[in-house]
């Protein structure tokens, strides 16, 4: 179980294939505030050193979805993963 879980959930309800969420609708989701490393790009970019375990990352992934910060840090672009076509 991870304090990310509302945001998983949220995402996997998700049938866009895109879509932007306020670091304010984050935290209204979630119940708390994001620490202040939220607000670089790292913490969210699921493809940056992928060997690092972080719940939020996480929760992304296993909804189906990667998370990039928008440029102006006011929220976080989620695109789906496309899934791999079986060989």
């Amino acid at each position: 179980m991870s304090k990310f879980d509302p945001l998983r959930d949220h995402l996997k309800r998700q049938t866009a294939t895109e879509l932007v969420l306020s670091i304010d609708e984050i935290e209204q989701m979630l119940g708390f505030d994001l620490p202040r490393a939220s607000q670089r790009a790292s913490w969210w970019d699921s493809t940056r050193a992928p060997e690092e375990k972080m719940p939020q990352r996480e929760a992304c992934l296993d909804a189906g979805y990667v998370a990039t910060r928008l440029p102006d840090g006011s929220g976080v672009r989620f695109r789906r993963i496309k899934a791999r076509r079986p060989y």
